[in-house]
């Protein structure tokens, strides 16, 4: 499935063998970083972070979810995640 605005890609480099599933969207990003690990954080645009995760069958149905907001997740364990995640976008720059 594919969204306006989020991407689908093989083969990057980090491993040639998995597939990922990447997005901008941070607060996609902290929800799915609730289960799923970041894989990368890909900084080629320097006003934009891409996030990506291993691409599975489970990502994909956490992010339909997510998308038809089905998805229930305590505020607080949700910021504290985005803190984090800010964190470590902004230790990397």
């Amino acid at each position: 499935m594919f969204y306006s605005g989020f991407i689908l890609s093989k083969n990057m480099t980090q491993d040639k063998n998995k597939s990922f599933y990447e997005t901008a969207d941070l607060s996609l990003s902290t929800t799915l970083s609730l289960w799923y690990p970041i894989q990368q954080i890909i900084r080629s645009n320097p006003r934009k972070a891409i996030f990506a995760f291993e691409k599975t069958e489970e990502l994909l149905k956490l992010v339909d979810a997510y998308y038809r907001d089905e998805i229930k997740v305590s505020p607080q364990t949700f910021f504290n995640q985005l803190r984090s995640i800010k964190a470590r976008l902004y230790a990397n720059e």
